[in-house]
Parts: C-alpha cells; structure tokens; sequence
C-alpha cells in the first residue's frame, strides 16, 4: 500500500490532478491495476486518502513550531511548510481538487486554524478576541503560499516573501496596539 501511495503521490505531482489516471499509478508503483483497485476504487479514493494524510502531517509538522516570540512565529510557520512541500509536492495538486468532500474540507480546515490560533494565542503578544480572525488570515495565507511554491516561478518565490512581510507587519502592529493597552 505504501508504493501505491508514494507512487500517487508522484504521478499527481509530476502529472496534476486531472492528468493523473489509475493505470500510471499502478504502473509506476510496479503493481498490477487489481492491486490498486483493492485498496483504492477510484482515483478520488487515492486523492482523498493522501490529502487527508497530508494535512495530518502538516498539523503535526506545524505543532513543532515554537509559537513565541511573535516576531519569529510567520518564518517558523512558513520555514516549516516549505520544508514539508518539498518532502510532499503533491500536496499543491490535492488542495486545489474540486471533488474535495465538503464536509471533511470543513473539518480540516477547522483544525489548521485551530492549531494556528493556539499558536498566535501562545505567543502572549496578540489580543485574544483577534487572534481567530487572525487564524483565518493565516491559513488562507499559507494557501497561497503553497500554490505559488508550486509554480516555482521567481515572481512566486518573492511573492511569498512579500506575503511574510505583510504578516510580520500586521502581527506587529497588533502585538504593539496589545502592548500600549
């Protein structure tokens, strides 16, 4: 099951989403088509299967950030993301699926946020009736963080720095408004 996964996780990255079909994945895993269909009916089965893994992984990757101090919180974050799309490219191609169960969409999305406001809460610097708002902000952030690692353009690399820098200056001015009350 393993060499499926890897080798899905492959063909979606190198292929996309609606490139990618069962027989390349079986092939490239060296196992028969039976063998995929066993574990995995459809390729929505697979897609599901590792982009639910994939944001387990990455809230785990994320809880490993130390939160404080704030001025250090947005680099930690995003130094910890782009280390895990490197381990994971295919993770740009899952998020981006049409045929994502709403309902589990919802539930993940929850889950990142919660782990983002706990760490912003952690941090000691936020107002706290803010920092789930702030939360939001920064997941969505993070979103457009991974599709424009995934282009690899240069424009899109400093694009994300220039998105740390709007995040570092609205955290700051947040923490600064906190610590003037």
């Amino acid at each position: 099951m393993a060499a499926l996964e890897a080798a899905a996780a492959d063909v979606l990255a190198d292929k996309g989403y609606e490139a990618t079909t069962m027989t390349e994945i079986a092939a490239r895993a060296g196992a028969s088509i039976g063998s995929l269909y066993q574990y995995f009916p459809t390729k929505e089965d697979i897609a599901a299967h590792l982009h639910a893994a994939y944001l387990d992984q990455l809230d785990a990757a994320l809880s490993d950030v130390d939160p404080a101090p704030i001025a250090g919180l947005i680099d930690a974050i995003f130094e910890a993301l782009g280390s895990f799309l490197k381990a994971h490219p295919a993770l740009a191609t899952l998020v981006n699926r049409r045929d994502i169960d709403p309902a589990r969409k919802l539930a993940s999305r929850t889950a990142l946020e919660e782990r983002l406001g706990k760490m912003l809460a952690a941090s000691g610097a936020l107002p706290a009736p803010q920092i789930a708002g702030l939360a939001v902000l920064l997941l969505q952030q993070i979103k457009i963080a991974v599709m424009l690692t995934a282009s690899g353009r240069p424009e899109d690399i400093a694009a994300i720095r220039h998105l740390k820098t709007m995040l570092h200056r609205e955290l700051d001015a947040l923490a600064g408004e906190a610590g003037r009350r």
